[in-house]
């Protein structure tokens, strides 16, 4: 067997109001390395346009988190061997959502939602979900995302004009129910749709990733989740990673080689050893 083919395959798990287009830049990257890149899109985004989305979002109405999970985990059972898999925001949770699952060899949540239990939810990420959370008759809607939104969210290190040309690109309604699971899941660690066993202990390692200035998921989050996990006294590898000047648009954002091979390197490092004590939180 050649040395391409022992590398293990990576999936990437994308984040609310993106599609899998939003990972091009890792997924080149990765695949340049040698490994085999899946990056499938969520139930009702699959492999469509952006414009196609955004012209007809009825498929993205009443999907949750569970839906999604549930859907990456068939993808990932069905291929050869066990991947590498990392997911950015609400693709982070999903990641370790399967990483309670069991269906990876190590796991990289980038910038990522933070699972049931965890309460830490500052004014920035609050805002950040407003314009959806503001309105509970929409819980099963798909709500488009503003330019001036986009641009405090995803934008924040850009002119405005530039942040516009990004949502140009990339943006797609929102998985209203998403949001309001992810909301409710904090404060109900057991019932919540986004539970996981932070106390699990054969998980594969996992890597929480944040960058600075992200309004989103900002680096008291990041912490936040690593401490839930390692407050267990689990033997299973929890690492914390935060990098200065990023947002929340961590994997396109100028610099995200330095980003995506810190990542790789991680995880192929500890998917080679996933029994290891933890060695940093």
């Amino acid at each position: 067997m050649n040395e391409i083919a022992k590398k293990a395959p990576i999936v990437l798990v994308h984040g609310l109001w993106m599609t899998p287009k939003s990972w091009d830049t890792w997924a080149e990257f990765f695949r340049s390395e040698g490994h085999e890149v899946i990056v499938p899109g969520w139930p009702g985004i699959d492999d469509r346009t952006v414009d196609d989305i955004r012209r007809n979002p009825e498929a993205l109405k009443g999907v949750g988190l569970k839906q999604i999970a549930d859907n990456y985990e068939r993808i990932i059972r069905a291929l050869p061997q066990k991947p590498i898999i990392m997911g950015h925001s609400f693709g982070g949770l999903i990641t370790q959502m399967l990483a309670d699952r069991g269906v990876g060899v190590a796991y990289v949540g980038v910038t990522p939602g933070q699972p049931a239990g965890i309460t830490t939810l500052p004014p920035s990420t609050l805002r950040t979900g407003f314009p959806i959370l503001r309105n509970p008759f929409q819980k099963n809607g798909a709500s488009p995302i503003s330019r001036s939104h986009f641009h405090f969210t995803f934008g924040n290190d850009l002119s405005r004009a530039a942040s516009d040309q990004i949502w140009e690109d990339f943006a797609v309604n929102s998985y209203n129910r998403v949001f309001f699971e992810g909301v409710a899941g904090a404060f109900n660690e057991k019932r919540g749709v986004s539970h996981v066993d932070y106390a699990k202990k054969d998980r594969a390692p996992l890597l929480v990733i944040t960058g600075e200035i992200d309004h989103v998921v900002p680096p008291v989050i990041g912490r936040a989740i690593v401490k839930k996990y390692a407050s267990t006294g689990s033997p299973s590898v929890v690492e914390y990673k935060e990098f200065a000047g990023r947002t929340h648009r961590i994997v396109s954002q100028q610099g995200w080689e330095e980003v995506a091979a810190y990542a790789l390197d991680w995880a192929v490092k500890h998917s080679a050893n996933p029994t290891v004590t933890r060695s940093g939180s």
